[in-house]
């Protein structure tokens, strides 16, 4: 973890780069409660575009925050069906939020450009977040 003022932060590895953007997601929501307390009962289908690869892993990032803020949802398992320097399609398991189960230990608005870094040779990539 990366702790920055009003910003935390994570670092995200995998086999693959897919596997880190999936790991990232994972990290995310690790932020957000205890992944443990979440089952599969709801899976999306996501999909998103931009310019480049760092805009993607944004886009991803916050799309995963918006269906949370919007539609209640916590993820815990990613599927990275395919992804390129500008589109990434995905398939995202969790559950809805049930306050009987989950605690709530952060509230993520958005995923940053700050100190962000995608390392394909490694397949590691960090990424920060306001809060």
């Amino acid at each position: 973890m990366l702790n920055h003022t009003a910003d935390i932060g994570i670092v995200a590895r995998g086999s693959s780069i897919n596997q880190a953007f999936a790991n990232a997601a994972k990290g995310l929501f690790s932020l957000i409660t205890n992944l443990v307390d979440v089952t599969e009962t709801e899976r999306r289908e996501i999909e998103v575009s931009a310019d480049d690869i760092e805009s993607l892993l944004v886009a991803w990032l916050n799309e995963l925050i918006y269906l949370f803020d919007v539609e209640n949802i916590l993820f815990k398992r990613f599927e990275i069906m395919q992804l390129s320097d500008t589109r990434l399609k995905a398939t995202a398991f969790g559950e809805k939020v049930d306050r009987t189960r989950h605690t709530i230990k952060l509230g993520i608005k958005a995923t940053t450009y700050n100190m962000l870094e995608i390392d394909r040779k490694n397949n590691r990539l960090q990424v920060v977040f306001d809060i």
